[in-house]
């Protein structure tokens, strides 16, 4: 468990580094900043994929379905290859862009990916593997899996027919969309299944089949609102659509049955626990909704030509959906104490600069005025959230040195 709340503050560290990140990002639009933009936004999406969410859900897996001393021996190797990489990614990234070295270090934490999903599917306890959590977190891991296509075929596609190229841009929104919308949200789903099987609060199969094979039908299917940026045929509008209302009846679909067990689950999280849960859920349930009306042909153009629009949206599933699902997860498992406070000043910036990413996409869309502080405003909201990650990881600090 002392390993694992180690690994947790790794995982916190790189939050904080990424939330700094985005920070000069913000300030870019009010001070000058010798450092290349486009550089620093790879540093910044690497390091929040693949230091905070990656380093943070495979080590909620490792200790839900391993956390066996006996096997950590051979965990260990997989996990700190996997810092290497990812600290190669922070060094490099923001300061040379996609040059050799980087990509060698983003090559090898695909490997180290694999790795630890070989291992997972070949340690994890033989009496959780035919669960209906395990279930969501395999096909999860196989959908990581799935979504590394989209880093291998960008170098083929450079060396090719060039970075101009559309195929360029849909290989790295094949794997924006299998890492959030598959591997990410499933697992964290998953080990939500898993906290109600070991309360003996099981899923009747019928409800668990139609929601795991309608999901993931959903997660294929909205695939194709990808492309729609490509101005396809209207039959990708029409299966993006048919995904996004799927997800939407299978997530329904399994919040009632849930809801029906809300008394088992006031009892097993603490109230701030249960709110959390509560908060998720709505997120959820509203990036779904967004998902749909994407479909539209109106507003799908408008996701494509305010990229506002699209920047709010993937922050809202990283920032809202799948990092407080994390927050939960490890405050539960007491792998990191969410100090409250900074869970508070969290949510403020997160809400703050949704509202300021939002309102300029409109602002475009309808011709109005952002006005003189806006993005000195957004620099305020965005400082926040490394404010709160910095509050959360001293609160940790303190609760080991009090141990």
């Amino acid at each position: 468990m002392l390993v694992l709340k180690k690994h947790s503050r790794v995982a916190l560290i790189y939050f904080l580094l990424a939330a700094l990140l985005g920070v000069v990002l913000r300030a870019f639009y009010t001070i000058e900043i010798p450092i290349n933009y486009r550089f620093v936004v790879h540093g910044h999406s690497h390091i929040a994929l693949l230091g905070w969410v990656y380093v943070a859900l495979t080590t909620l897996i490792y200790k839900t379905y391993i956390d066996q001393a006996s096997y950590y021996s051979k965990y260990r190797y997989i996990f700190w290859f996997t810092q290497i990489t990812i600290v190669g990614m922070l060094v490099t990234f923001p300061f040379i862009g996609y040059k050799a070295l980087s990509i060698v270090f983003s090559t090898l934490f695909l490997f180290a990916s694999y790795s630890f999903t070989w291992f997972i599917l070949k340690h994890g306890k033989k009496e959780l593997k035919d669960s209906n959590s395990f279930k969501c977190v395999k096909i999860a891991l196989g959908y990581m899996v799935l979504s590394s296509i989209g880093p291998w075929a960008l170098g083929a596609i450079m060396s090719t027919i060039g970075a101009e190229s559309i195929w360029y841009r849909m290989a790295i929104y094949f794997y924006l969309h299998f890492q959030y919308n598959g591997w990410m949200v499933l697992a964290l789903i998953g080990l939500l299944l898993y906290l109600l099987e070991q309360n003996n609060i099981q899923l009747p199969k019928n409800v668990f089949r139609r929601f795991f094979w309608s999901f993931n039908l959903g997660i294929i299917l909205t695939f194709s609102l990808s492309a729609l940026w490509t101005k396809p045929s209207f039959l990708f509008n029409i299966l993006g659509g048919l995904g996004s209302v799927i997800q939407i009846i299978a997530v329904l679909g399994l919040a009632k049955y849930i809801s029906t067990k809300k008394s088992t689950l006031k009892q097993l999280y603490s109230n701030f626990q249960f709110k959390l849960l509560t908060t998720v859920s709505v997120l959820l349930l509203i990036k779904m909704i967004l998902q749909l009306i994407t479909s539209i042909p109106f507003f799908a153009n408008l996701a494509a030509t305010y990229v506002d629009f699209t920047i709010g949206y993937l922050h809202w599933t990283f920032l809202g959906v799948v990092t407080l699902s994390l927050f939960l997860l490890m405050d539960f498992y007491k792998l990191l104490h969410i100090s409250r406070l900074g869970y508070v000043v969290y949510l403020t910036g997160f809400i703050m600069t949704e509202f300021l990413i939002f309102y300029k996409g409109l602002a475009g869309l309808l011709s109005l005025q952002i006005g003189d502080g806006y993005f000195l405003t957004l620099i305020l909201g965005s400082l926040l959230i490394p404010v709160s990650i910095l509050l959360i990881l001293i609160a940790n600090i303190k609760t080991k040195h009090s141990l």
